[in-house]
């Protein structure tokens, strides 16, 4: 019974529809047949006379489909499918678009743009004014063509979704919906705007056509679609929504069909709650004692005595570990005095004698056991770190070389430190 219910609401709601989509489309063309001849001299001369018309018939004209403004600084012109719907019927071949790809209208521009330059180049101002009120048509039905799809995105969203009659349609409908975004998306992505700052190459008029209009236009467009995808996604997570409570009367109405004496239980009164029902942890409060409270600090002493107290066999085991890593901690701090004292006997040595001497004869000569390496490393800190008087005393003096012949990494190979008045 709810099937058939279902199937005459649908068939109801597709009859409205299509009285109302006949009665709008009886109404748009008898004003296309009404305004013929106007229009048809707009589609020669690429705009269209607004003194033509009256105030009235100009917004119903607007509102029809009929005529757009493709930008606020320019005159009305017919919509991109009227003009295509025109040169079909016509068989103007330079005026009709027979593919509607955007890189076939991209292609159409470049080609018309070489046409525009050369008609320029030839001295020939009439036809390059002509190549360029081609080409300026041609971008507004590149921008149309964008326009024209948004808009019926909208029109699917709010009109296909109620003419169906199920859930699974809707949802379906909202695929191929999003899969024309998708589509949409990658059409905008093929515009290059380098590609056509390069094609205007300084000409203020195709700068202004190409560039400064296209991309408030697609701008325009971009955040219509990002309007849609939201709308979309809201509708997708509506239906799924629907779909599951829809799903769970189905299944429950199948049920009660196969168990027609089924009676719920009252579990609210039993005993014994089904485990199933009870699924809530226990609460469990808490409390604190009250250190304010005279009456409660012989239970917080007693508490207090409760604490467990570590072993002695733990102690023992802590001092033993502390022990076994103090005599190293030991070992690196006397080991690193030991080396600071040899690098301070080493710039008393450079005090004493008054000379330059170098680190590593130092080193060799004293025969200390440090590396090299860590020499000289604490050598060079050790001048870094003094104050600026002292450091002005010294002179430093580093023996450098080149890792290789091809890279300029310098190697530090011995540093030889002096007083001022004996470098």
């Amino acid at each position: 019974m709810s099937s058939i219910t279902v199937s005459n609401q649908a068939s109801i709601n597709s009859n409205l529809f299509n009285s109302n989509l006949f009665s709008i489309g009886a109404e748009r063309l008898a004003l296309l047949g009404k305004h013929h001849k106007v229009l048809m001299q707009g589609y020669l001369a690429g705009y269209v006379d607004e003194t033509a018309f009256s105030e009235i018939a100009l917004k119903k004209l607007i509102a029809a489909r009929i005529l757009w403004r493709p930008d606020e600084q320019q005159p009305l012109a017919l919509r991109p499918l009227v003009s295509e719907l025109i040169a079909s019927m016509v068989a103007d071949e330079n005026r009709r678009q027979i593919n509607a790809d955007v890189a076939q209208k991209l292609e159409q521009i470049r080609n018309r743009v070489q046409a525009y330059r050369d008609a320029q180049f030839k001295g020939d101002y009439s036809v390059a004014e002509l190549q360029l009120q081609r080409l300026t048509e041609q971008v507004h039905d590149l921008s149309g063509q964008f326009e024209e799809a948004i808009d019926s995105l909208w029109h699917r969203l709010n009109s296909d979704f109620g003419f169906v009659s199920s859930l699974d349609d809707k949802i379906r409908e909202n695929e191929r919906a999003q899969k024309q975004l998708r589509r949409l998306l990658d059409g905008l992505g093929l515009l290059d705007f380098n590609e056509l700052i390069e094609l205007a190459e300084g000409n203020n008029q195709l700068r202004k056509l190409l560039v400064s209009q296209l991309q408030n236009q697609l701008s325009s467009h971009h955040s219509s679609l990002l309007e849609v995808q939201k709308r979309l996604l809201a509708l997708l997570a509506k239906f799924r929504q629907q779909q599951a409570r829809s799903m769970l009367i189905a299944n429950m109405a199948a049920f009660l069909r196969q168990h027609p004496k089924y009676q719920p239980a009252d579990y609210a009164n039993r005993s014994e709650v089904p485990s199933l029902f009870n699924q809530a942890a226990a609460i469990i409060p808490q409390a604190a004692v009250a250190l304010d409270r005279a009456s409660e600090r012989q239970v917080l002493a007693e508490l207090v005595r409760q604490l467990p107290r570590p072993s002695l066999h733990q102690t023992l085991e802590q001092q033993s570990a502390s022990a076994s890593i103090q005599p190293d901690d030991e070992a690196i701090i006397a080991r690193q005095q030991a080396l600071k004292l040899d690098v301070e006997n080493f710039y008393l040595r450079v005090i004493d004698e008054a000379s330059s001497l170098s680190a590593l004869d130092y080193l060799l000569e004293k025969e200390l056991a440090w590396d090299s390496e860590m020499w000289l490393y604490q050598i060079i800190a050790e001048y870094q770190a003094l104050p600026i008087e002292e450091k002005q005393m010294f002179l430093i003096k580093r023996e450098e070389t080149a890792q290789s012949a091809v890279n300029n990494l310098l190697l530090i190979q011995d540093v030889k430190i002096g007083l001022q008045i004996a470098l």
